[in-house]
């Protein structure tokens, strides 16, 4: 409920006027007095009390019964019936005679002011591979070289490690168990693809997992004539999300940003090097102890149908 800031009765305050009226005997004068307010709003409460009961008391719709100057409803249907046609707010007043204002508040009455509610997006899909190593979802994230700790710590843009260029994290994550892997590469072309893909590949067969398919975006690297050959030579099926549809490769997505939050950005690094040492680390912790919600809270090792050594670098 939204009352006026100034309001002197709220519906307990008009119960209580009410009853000192009814039930104790008071004239309405004097119980308008003890509430603060006049006397003809202490009969008008007294008055919707007498014929509608409690539900009298409740604060009531300003909005006016009727409005003759209101936009007829056929107009509606027409305004609405021109968005949808993916129409912008000055087409439609040019079409009809209703101003671009009016519009934008009838559109933002019918859910319809951003046109990307004119076509919903697509349900996300959740899906997930019955086995181990049936499908390996890879993605890159590109970040910042330093040798100072930058302004995401000091706050001061003086003193940043300008020039010192980037370097890109190339991750690994099995779409059913979602144990991951990650190596730090000095760019993302397709030689720096290949020996990230080598490099997961033999971690996770060091965990007695082989795979039959890959899932990458559309990337420079990926779609190089050196890794589609390294694929080939690996007998690995290519799989390659649509464009512009980052959700086809969400484990991958969510490990991204999962990776910045815990691991790049958790805590001040003195420089890059520092950060890159931290990786193996972090990922043993996500792999082996960090709780996952689509698996039960528990560990991404727990779905291995073998026991493991808890032993950090065993499989490094």
């Amino acid at each position: 409920m939204n009352l006026h800031k100034h309001a002197r009765l709220t519906p307990r305050g008009r119960a209580l006027l009410v009853e000192r009226v009814i039930e104790h005997g008071l004239r309405v004068e004097e119980a308008a007095h003890a509430a603060g307010v006049s006397t003809r709003t202490a009969y008008k409460w007294l008055r919707r009390f007498r014929e509608e009961g409690p539900g009298g008391l409740q604060d009531r719709s300003s909005r006016p019964l009727r409005c003759p100057s209101a936009t007829p409803a056929p107009v509606v249907e027409q305004v609405v019936a021109l968005r949808r046609q993916r129409r912008t707010y000055r087409q439609i007043s040019l079409a009809l005679p209703v101003g671009r204002s009016t519009i934008a508040r009838l559109m933002r009455r019918a859910g319809l002011h951003r046109l990307a509610e004119l076509a919903p997006a697509r349900p996300d899909h959740r899906y997930e591979y019955p086995q181990v190593g049936d499908l390996l979802h890879l993605d890159i994230k590109k970040l910042g070289r330093f040798w100072r700790p930058g302004h995401r710590v000091t706050g001061a843009r003086q003193g940043t490690s300008d020039g010192a260029g980037w370097e890109f994290v190339h991750l690994a994550i099995d779409d059913h168990s979602r144990i991951a892997f990650g190596t730090v590469e000095n760019d993302e072309r397709g030689t720096s693809a290949c020996r990230a893909l080598l490099q997961a590949l033999r971690y996770y067969r060091g965990l007695g997992i082989t795979f039959a398919r890959v899932m990458t975006d559309n990337g420079a690297c990926y779609k190089s004539r050196l890794f589609r050959r390294l694929l080939r030579r690996l007998g690995l099926r290519h799989l390659r999300t649509r464009p512009y549809t980052p959700r086809t490769n969400g484990k991958a997505e969510r490990l991204v940003q999962t990776t910045l939050r815990e691991w790049a950005y958790a805590r001040s690094y003195d420089s890059s090097d520092q950060r890159r040492q931290a990786l193996p680390h972090w990922l043993h912790q996500y792999n082996w102890h960090r709780p996952h919600a689509s698996l039960g809270y528990r560990p991404p090792i727990s779905r291995l149908q073998r026991p493991m050594n808890n032993v950090l670098g065993l499989h490094s």
